[in-house]
């Protein structure tokens, strides 16, 4: 029950997350809180370092795969939640359950209960009735003989790499389980955390990308920070409980939907959210089952 809750908590942060990141996007570039973001983080974890030291020496060149896998998912999310709705962000990044079933089950061998299968099920209904929404809403306009509103149109390259970030995130969580039967949640965050960095350093300093000093007062980045730390800590000791499983701890992380939502709703002022919350309940649903 513990690493249920851990992972819920992650799950809910994570829809917060997504919030602030989007808020912090108004202040400064992509690639400014990114850097930012990541280092601070880092920052975090640097107070721990002494329990973070003497980890398998192996484990250095598998957790900087793992940090390349993040590295490059960071890059394509943000890019996508910085150019589509909020709310269809939240609900379309659902799709990495289907990642992380297959490689719970293809790789890690775990199986799935019957609860599993229909919780899994209505997850994946939920998403197929959000990608129907255009076609339906487009042919009931046109019954009622109105303009269709293209307000919502997104630029297909944007859904292709919140999908990419999304398979890279089922890796990155798959391995999580792998590493922590050998190294500590401290010791996987902390040089996680230092590889991201030194990616996204050596990608700014190639890139020429300017860093503006400004960055340093975007109250949305501490905040993400904060909030990104004690999550991924949350996950991290979740992944060391052996009673866990991947499959089901990425259905629960999908509660941040509802967070997501909502915020397109009451923050974003976004359009269609019922639609999309009748949508999310479905998803929910199917999270409740599955860890029932």
């Amino acid at each position: 029950m513990n690493w249920i809750l851990l992972v819920l908590f992650y799950g809910i942060a994570k829809g917060f997350r997504d919030v602030i990141k989007k808020k912090a996007f108004t202040k400064n570039t992509v690639m400014e809180v990114l850097f930012a973001h990541t280092f601070i983080t880092f920052v975090f974890c640097i107070p721990d370092i002494n329990n973070s030291l003497g980890i398998p020496s192996n484990y250095y060149f598998l957790i900087a795969l793992k940090s390349l896998a993040i590295f490059l998912a960071w890059i394509f999310s943000f890019n996508a939640i910085d150019n589509m709705p909020i709310s269809v962000y939240g609900i379309v990044d659902l799709s990495r359950i289907i990642f992380s079933t297959l490689f719970g089950v293809l790789i890690l061998k775990e199986t799935i209960s019957l609860s599993g299968g229909i919780g899994l099920s209505l997850v994946l209904l939920g998403l197929s009735l959000l990608k129907l929404y255009p076609k339906i809403k487009e042919k009931l306009t046109k019954n009622g003989n109105h303009e269709v509103n293209n307000s919502e149109e997104i630029n297909p390259k944007y859904v292709i790499m919140a999908f990419l970030s999304c398979l890279l995130n089922g890796l990155s969580g798959g391995l999580d389980k792998i590493y922590t039967k050998d190294v500590s949640s401290s010791q996987l965050q902390f040089w996680y955390m230092l590889f991201m960095v030194i990616y996204y350093a050596i990608y700014i300093l190639a890139r020429r990308i300017k860093i503006r000093s400004s960055i340093w007062k975007n109250g949305w980045l501490w905040l993400l920070s904060i909030l990104f730390f004690l999550a991924d800590k949350a996950l991290f000791i979740a992944n060391t409980y052996p009673e866990s499983k991947v499959s089901i701890m990425t259905l629960i992380k999908q509660s941040a939907c509802i967070i997501t939502i909502f915020a397109g709703k009451f923050i974003f002022k976004e359009k269609n959210i019922g639609y999309k919350f009748i949508c999310a309940l479905i998803v929910v649903s199917g999270i409740i089952i599955a860890t029932i």
